[in-house]
Order: structure tokens, then C-alpha cells, then sequence
């Protein structure tokens, strides 16, 4: 069987999977978990500061974008490149149940760590049942 192949076609597809582009750029690595009624998201951003790191949230979408920024100097000659450049982006869409107007981040040895509260609606709370012989709590 005969496959026709374009292998700048192939180089093209890996290179935007991999660093991405201006139109969509490569998503970073994350981890999720909840702890302590929080929602803690923490993204991989090794070799980014954090003045290249963009942070919005509009109704229920976080956004994360992060740029790392070529240091090469223009008198070096590279023999090996292999870590990502240009701009990283995340979008992750955060339920009802969670706070998302106090939200925190932090940034420490490349990993930006975001804790998001669960809202106070969320949260299980007891309701009392008046009874004309005596009350009772129910938990919800």
C-alpha cells in the first residue's frame, strides 16, 4: 500500500502541538483536587515569571495565559533547543458551587497554585424542623 506523506506538513502539525500559536496556544499541565472547602488548581509554569502570567476570569471561565519569553542573546548560537517558547493558555470553566470572586494565587518554583472557595450556598448546613411537640435538626 502506497501512503502519500508531506513531512513539512507533519513538522507543521507537531510544532503547533507542541508550542502552539498566536491563534491557539499550547495548554500547560495542571493538577486539580479539593481540600479544606477549597478547589485547588495548580498549573505547571517552570522558567515563567510571574509578571508573564495573566490571570481573568469572566462569569464562570478562568482563563490562564502565560508567555516564556525567548532569553536567547542575539550573538549565541543554540546547539540544543528543545524548551517551549510563546504563549501558553488555559481555560477552565468553574461551576456554581465554587467563589470565584476570591480567588488566590500564588507562585512558587514554577508552579502557580490557585485556591478557589466553595461558595457559602454550597456548603452543607443544618436545617431546624419546628414540631409542636419538640424540634428536631435534619442535615443537608
Amino acid at each position: 500500500m502506497l501512503i502519500r506523506t508531506d513531512p513539512f506538513r507533519e513538522l507543521d502539525r507537531l510544532t503547533q502541538q507542541v508550542f502552539g500559536t498566536a491563534a491557539r496556544p499550547a495548554a500547560m499541565p495542571m493538577d486539580a483536587w479539593q481540600e479544606d472547602g477549597e478547589f485547588v488548581v495548580a498549573f505547571d509554569l517552570p522558567g515563567i515569571s510571574p509578571d508573564d502570567v495573566d490571570l481573568n476570569v469572566e462569569r464562570n471561565v478562568l482563563t490562564v495565559r502565560a508567555e516564556r519569553r525567548d532569553a536567547t542573546q542575539p550573538n549565541v548560537e543554540l546547539v540544543v533547543s528543545e524548551r517551549p517558547r510563546g504563549v501558553f493558555s488555559r481555560q477552565l470553566i468553574l461551576g456554581d458551587t465554587l467563589d470565584t470572586d476570591n480567588i488566590k494565587a500564588s507562585y512558587d518554583v514554577g508552579v502557580l497554585t490557585l485556591r478557589i472557595p466553595v461558595a457559602e450556598q454550597a456548603k452543607p448546613r443544618k436545617i431546624e424542623i419546628e414540631s409542636k411537640g419538640q424540634q428536631q435538626q435534619i442535615e443537608t
